[in-house]
């Protein structure tokens, strides 16, 4: 149930038009940055960047504990879509701000048709009560742990003392033993590592024909 009358708010929009006033509103992620980065002194990504990577890890954490992948994938797409509407508050802007996430998104759901499917996901998430929902929360930290491992990589000590919390965190078996795997993997490996070493002894021309 919704606490805004439609017709009233959205001055009768037609679904068609409250769904494309949606997918605008979609596109306003990629504009809202992660706001923990300022303190950690290196990164940055957006709303919709840490989304979509979260949504394809939920979908290998599900594959792996032999969970309903889509069902996970989609708590993770949507996981933060009230972010739209009231941005990203670190853990120091939670101390003095509050807001109430579900109604955000009830407001940007009114009168798509999307509010019986999209809404009961939120809720499965912030219950907590399925795996799905478990596998996805694990998937949104280890989104964070690869951009830490990341960073750490890249010379900010920091980020270690970050990912230690970070690693505590998490509340599934699949999770904790993939996001241990991020931890101790060096970041440039799937690109460094991948091609024969001859290729980069090659990569002048310096070769032998």
């Amino acid at each position: 149930m919704t606490h805004c009358n439609p017709q009233h708010n959205l001055q009768g929009r037609d679904r068609l038009t409250r769904l494309a006033d949606f997918l605008f509103e979609a596109g306003m992620l990629r504009k809202t940055p992660r706001s923990g980065y300022q303190f950690l002194g290196t990164g940055s990504e957006n709303v919709a960047e840490h989304s979509f990577r979260t949504a394809v890890i939920g979908y290998v954490l599900a594959c792996e504990a032999g969970a309903d992948p889509a069902r996970t994938a989609l708590m993770c797409l949507f996981h933060d879509f009230h972010e739209s509407r009231i941005g990203d508050f670190n853990y120091v802007n939670r101390i003095y701000n509050t807001c109430n996430q579900r109604i955000a998104l009830e407001h940007a759901l009114e009168g798509t048709g999307l509010e019986d499917r999209v809404l009961p996901l939120f809720d499965e998430l912030e219950e907590a009560g399925s795996v799905e929902a478990r596998l996805a929360q694990d998937a949104d930290q280890i989104d964070l742990i690869l951009n830490l491992k990341q960073e750490l990589d890249l010379g900010n000590r920091y980020a270690g003392k970050w990912m230690e919390g970070a690693l505590k965190r998490l509340r599934t078996e699949a999770g904790a033993a993939l996001a241990q795997t991020v931890a101790h993997t060096d970041h440039t490996d799937w690109w460094f590592l991948g091609p024969d070493k001859s290729w980069w002894e090659r990569k002048n021309g310096n070769h032998k024909k």
